[in-house]
């Protein structure tokens, strides 16, 4: 955030300027202070004018910009917007462990709208929530709204909308979430549409790599897995874009990165690296971003048994990786990463899950205005 020295040397005229006796900050409502019973010593700008003052002497960016914006896609957000809410989510690391505690959205109301199966996703937006002093509207299954008596889903948002102050939402078709942000006035979170887009379970990834590799910029990051299907590597990719990185995609023919992605890759300079053999290319990688073959996105049960079971993360697997590997997955997985793994130091997918409470609990202060 801002530097306190830095800070203080942009304020010192703000504590100073006694000679008419008001202070007049640059607000909304153009409000002024009178200053006369103040002590000048404490005086503390409000948050807007710290905001104006921050930009002014060109310090970091403040995640209070982020106030009423909707998340829908991880390509919303710029790189400095990114690192902006990877910073709140490290402050937030306390608060998400309870070792510190808050109520800074004491009052709202976050509504989960979740149309599709979820454990993580779901409980960690609850538990960010409770984390900070908000209370839950919970639907958790579409046979539970008035969706399964014929109501549009615009119809749903608008009714949903009334009653929140925020709406967290998972849906199984592409583009629902953007479309809630046609007919909500509060922020819409996207929580997974389709095979689409998952921009939260994205920042909570790259807070993953952040924090375990010490940097993004440089590492060899190799996709396993289901990559056509798979929306978290699809957002994962489009985030990557932001940063320096080697990408290797690892994939049967028929569940291989989407032909457009890669275009669109390579229009911006990347040249990602595309196999179906893992061990060709696990030594040089530096993070193993493993996903499940997902049945339920398969139109064809008999396509899925050709590819069940493709790839397997375990200790003989790791053998052959760099030491210091870091494994992620973003759950559930079913057998592509072996048990036996888990209590080494390579396995991060289980504080890669506790991650997402800090990173959501970012977020919904983000866009709620709370302080911490």
């Amino acid at each position: 955030m801002v530097d306190k020295a830095r800070f203080e040397l942009a304020t010192s005229s703000l504590r100073t300027k006694r000679s008419t006796g008001l202070i007049y900050l640059p607000t909304s409502g153009d409000t002024a202070i009178d200053n006369r019973d103040i002590n000048s010593s404490s005086l503390q700008p409000p948050a807007s004018v710290q905001l104006l003052i921050a930009h002014a002497i060109g310090a970091t960016m403040d995640y209070r910009q982020f106030i009423g914006r909707n998340v829908v896609s991880i390509k919303d957000l710029t790189k400095d917007e990114v690192e902006c809410l990877l910073d709140l989510a490290e402050r937030m690391i306390p608060y998400a462990k309870g070792e510190k505690r808050t109520k800074t959205l004491d009052g709202k109301i976050i509504a989960n709208l979740f149309f599709e199966p979820s454990t993580r996703t779901r409980l960690s937006f609850e538990s960010a929530a409770h984390r900070l002093g908000a209370q839950i509207l919970d639907v958790s299954q579409m046979s539970a709204t008035s969706i399964a008596k014929g109501e549009t889903l615009a119809d749903t948002i608008r009714m949903v909308d009334a009653y929140c102050d925020a709406i967290v939402m998972r849906h199984p078709y592409e583009g629902a979430a953007r479309l809630a942000t046609k007919y909500a006035k509060s922020p819409v979170i996207n929580a997974g549409d389709g095979a689409a887009s998952h921009p939260t379970q994205t920042l909570l990834d790259l807070f993953t790599i952040r924090n375990c590799k010490g940097k993004i910029d440089g590492l060899n990051i190799t996709l396993v897995g289901d990559l056509k299907y798979g929306r978290t590597v699809h957002s994962l990719v489009d985030a990557l874009m932001m940063y320096d990185v080697k990408l290797t995609f690892v994939a049967p023919d028929s569940l291989q990165m989407p032909a457009d992605i890669v275009e669109n890759l390579r229009n911006h300079g990347y040249d990602p690296r595309i196999t179906s053999d893992l061990g060709e290319v696990i030594k040089d990688s530096d993070v193993l971003y493993v996903t499940r073959i997902q049945k339920e996105r398969f139109p064809d049960p008999a396509e899925y048994k050709k590819v069940a079971g493709t790839y397997r993360i375990d200790k003989l697997a790791l053998l052959e990786a760099k030491s210091d590997v870091i494994v992620m997955h973003p759950l559930p997985r079913v057998d592509e990463i072996s048990t036996d793994i888990d209590g080494t130091p390579n396995a991060k997918y289980f504080e890669q899950a506790f991650n997402g409470i800090p990173v959501r609990m970012a977020l919904l202060c983000a866009v709620l205005g709370g302080e911490i």
